[in-house]
């Protein structure tokens, strides 16, 4: 979020727009002491003793965090950004991002949960020139000065200050962000011996403990603790999404800020929250130390992160999908159209391939394909396998970069079709025919409300460009591939189907 107070009262930074403070009451798990008495004596005298099972049981797991917390809280820091608004025209944009809920997709996170405020942030009136000031947290990760924070912390800033657990206070300046995955990267200069910490190397198990340091609402280092309670979450951020998911409080101010597993590792960054209340409800999210450790090693070696690029528009393999091809399960991503001239037109990748593995991991849907190629740099070798028209095969090509602003759109458009044919409730027509339709496939003229296809999003106006993987042109060859489909024993049969915005792949079952 990209939300700052006036200057005349700075406030901590907000994630989701947080309203109230929330108090962490935090439950260490103890061992139980097993108590046996000495004759005549109380069982809670002299004579009590623990089992050595379960004292080694109790030493096993930790009575507190007191430990932890003095180890890694003097590498957390706090950090404030200012824009100045008159002489910095980045400041008037970041001021009418924060007037319109929707420019981007943290605001519309927020906005999706019902967090709008009246007038500035917190309520306060907008004035025309004013001083912009806001604060998140970070850490540092190297004893010369290099931090990481969020990038919706220091977004546009002019200046940025960064203030220790001992009240010391530093310029920082911005080394590299990266949008995509909301990171930053900035630089503290003048000494070599800052406190650090490290990246942990594991990913962490759902149910570990996890303890969050941070600014909450600028009060200063502040400590909360939980435990990990999902990963691999995905809320719409952006086609990387890959969340941990925590319960440990995050509250305004903590964007930016570490969560540490019990070796005092991080694995995470703190970055937004769900919170129907407007304060933490237990429903934390962090981008995992693997990415960060890729994104900040690129941030501070060139100032920017450069990603690998496949060049094709995919979409999940759903069960009528993998039907439909032959597939044995619903996993991987199918190509709805490759672009001209990518890497992967240029390997031989068509529409209605589908990716089951890159390098030889396997992949699950569509958004783990982009995340997987996002991970590799451009010019990378990389060996795709490939379903291909029944038969699996290997492709090997080198990827390209991804443009800045473009990337694999794995979303449909709207779609528009017609009803006509039997087994589909469509009306159709030879695409020739039909004034601005081209002259490949055949039209949707016609959809049958009730039918399968409309039941799939096909409207009036699609597309048609192959049924069941081989090229129509009129009604009677969309008719013997139906008819093919059925009488093979199939349950659906897969539609090529190009809308306004978009050409995908429709796995419409057969009637």
């Amino acid at each position: 979020m990209n939300d700052r107070a006036n200057s005349d009262t700075p406030t901590s930074r907000k994630i989701l727009r947080p309203r109230r403070l929330a108090l962490l009451g935090t439950v260490a798990a103890l061992g139980v002491a097993v108590l046996a008495a000495s004759p005549g004596s109380s069982k809670f005298g002299p004579g009590s003793f623990i089992a050595p099972a379960q004292a080694a049981e109790s030493a096993a797991t930790p009575p507190g965090f007191g430990d932890l917390v003095s180890k890694v809280k003097p590498a957390v820091i706090s950090v404030r950004v200012r824009i100045d608004q008159d002489n910095d025209q980045s400041a008037m944009l970041q001021q009418n991002r924060m007037d319109q809920d929707e420019q981007t997709p943290f605001d519309q996170f927020s906005r999706q949960f019902g967090f709008r405020f009246p007038g500035g942030p917190n309520g306060m009136p907008r004035q025309r020139h004013q001083m912009i000031t806001g604060e998140g947290s970070g850490f540092f990760i190297s004893a010369d000065g290099y931090a990481v924070t969020n990038n919706h912390v220091v977004d546009h800033a002019a200046s940025v200050q960064v203030t220790m657990d001992d009240g010391t206070s530093y310029t920082a300046k911005v080394v590299g962000t990266d949008p995509k995955t909301d990171l930053a990267l900035i630089k503290v200069d003048g000494k070599k011996d800052f406190p650090f910490v490290k990246f942990s190397d594991q990913k962490p198990r759902i149910g570990d403990w996890v303890v969050a340091v941070g600014n909450p609402f600028g009060l200063g280092g502040t400590v909360t603790a939980g435990i990990v309670s999902a990963s691999g979450r995905d809320i719409g951020n952006g086609p990387y999404d890959d969340f941990i998911q925590i319960d440990a409080p995050i509250n305004k101010g903590n964007s930016g800020g570490p969560a540490f597993d019990m070796s005092g590792n991080v694995i995470g960054v703190n970055t937004a929250i769900f919170s129907p209340s407007g304060g933490s409800v237990g429903i934390g999210f962090d981008i995992p130390a693997s990415t960060a450790k890729l994104v900040v090693a690129q941030l501070k070696d060139k100032g920017a992160v450069t990603r690998g690029w496949l060049g094709v528009q995919v979409q999940p393999v759903t069960s009528e999908i993998a039907d439909s091809l032959g597939l044995k399960e619903a996993r991987g991503a199918i190509v709805d159209n490759p672009q001209d001239g990518s890497p992967a037109a240029k390997a031989g990748i068509e529409a209605g391939d589908v990716i089951t593995a890159v390098n030889g991991t396997a992949v699950k849907d569509s958004r783990d394909l982009a995340r997987t190629i996002a991970t590799l740099a451009p010019g990378s070798s990389v060996k795709l396998d490939v379903f291909h028209k029944g038969d699996s095969k290997t492709v090997t090509l080198a990827l390209g970069e991804l443009p800045n602003e473009q990337q694999a759109k794995a979303d449909v458009g709207k779609e528009q079709s017609s009803p006509g044919t039997p087994r589909l409730g469509l009306a159709l027509a030879p695409a020739g025919e039909v004034q601005g339709a081209g002259q490949k496939g055949v039209v949707v003229t016609e959809v049958d409300p009730q039918g399968p296809a409309a039941q799939h999003g096909i409207r009036t106006g699609d597309v048609i460009l192959n049924v069941g993987g081989k090229a129509v042109a009129n009604v009677g060859e969309v008719r013997s591939e139906l008819a093919q489909a059925k009488s093979s024993g199939k349950r659906s049969v897969l539609l090529q189907v190009r809308s306004a915005e978009a050409t995908r792949f429709v796995a419409v079952p057969l009637a």
